[in-house]
């Protein structure tokens, strides 16, 4: 049985309740963005959710923070005169968030915004509290570069040999929580070390981490894209780091 029929099958994806606040916060980290930034936030608002959106503009120089002030009328807008790096910027607009799931959306459109209601959708529901995003439920997604590949699977090894967790996909960027339980995390991270840092606390913590498929798109460097494969021996530290973390508070 493939992972999409047996996470069908396990978590059924009935219709989502409705709630007074925000079902969800949606962050939206964005370094010189200016040919998707606004397309992102005109998909956002239009969920089928009570969306509450922050926008992080992280030391923008070309006309991303022109664009952003378009929209400050529907969406608080974080600004930074330099660039502090993606997991600064999530950790900025964290204490801002209400609703009561939270989730990261990249400024470049690799993961498509139509697909946060399923991945939210369980932890509304009460049968979750981490949900991941799978790229790779049905094989590496096309347009991958080949050592992203290799770091990708590498990652989902170090989990299952750290945690003793069974993963596909750790490194994808929808994560989905619960909000309070985001915010019991201390994060530390200040760049790209978010994605391992919140797994390995979300574990710490006793969390089961479901993984629903999703669909993605690859961004070429050349088109922007900022990690690289370089990244990736911050990750495994990252993981290794936390592998005996407690929280304190």
């Amino acid at each position: 049985m493939s992972l999409a029929e047996r996470t069908e099958k396990e978590y059924p994806l009935p219709v989502m309740p409705s709630l007074d606040g925000p079902e969800v916060t949606i962050l939206v980290p964005a370094l010189n963005e200016e040919h998707t930034i606004a397309e992102v936030i005109e998909r956002v608002l239009k969920l089928p959710l009570k969306v509450e959106l922050i926008v992080v503009d992280d030391g923008s120089t070309d006309r991303t923070t022109e664009i952003l002030a378009s929209f400050a009328d529907k969406v608080r807008i974080l600004r930074n005169e330099k660039p502090t790096g993606k997991g600064s910027a999530i950790r900025q607009a964290l204490p801002f968030a209400t609703g009561a799931t939270i989730i990261v959306q990249d400024a470049d459109l690799e993961y498509a915004p139509e697909q946060i209601p399923d991945l939210i959708r369980p932890i509304l529901e009460g049968r979750a509290t981490v949900v991941y995003g799978t790229r790779f439920a049905n094989g590496f997604p096309q347009g991958m570069a080949l050592p992203n590949k290799v770091v990708n699977r590498m990652l989902a090894w170090s989990v299952q040999l750290l945690f003793g967790r069974r993963m596909t996909d750790e490194a994808t960027c929808y994560k989905a929580f619960r909000t309070d339980l985001m915010k019991r995390m201390d994060l530390q991270c200040t760049r790209f070390e978010f994605c391992p840092e919140v797994t390995a606390k979300a574990i710490r913590l006793g969390e089961q981490i479901l993984e629903l498929p999703i669909s993605y798109t690859p961004r070429s460097k050349e088109a922007g894209k900022k990690i690289r494969w370089t990244d990736a021996p911050d990750a495994f530290w990252t993981l290794f780091k936390y592998r005996f973390w407690q929280n304190k508070s």
